[in-house]
């Protein structure tokens, strides 16, 4: 059953293991990042162990993973 809830969404799985559904694919990794409130210069962004530019169309099925990055000085 939530696997059909689910069917045509994106999961969002954040670095504190929180998940969100993003129903607005497909779209550019960019924009979702954005419509999420995530800073995209503060994350990376991977799909089955690959990492993702900012332009790359994700589509509504897949499961994305957001990784924050520690910088600074």
């Amino acid at each position: 059953l939530l696997a059909k809830l689910l069917s045509g969404k994106m999961r969002l799985i954040l670095s504190d293991k929180d998940v969100r559904i993003f129903e607005h694919c497909p779209a550019p990794v960019e924009q979702i990042l954005l419509e999420q409130g995530i800073n995209p210069l503060e994350v990376i962004v991977s799909h089955n162990g690959k990492l993702l530019p900012e332009d790359t169309i994700i589509q509504g099925s897949d499961e994305v993973r957001i990784i924050r990055i520690a910088h600074g000085g």
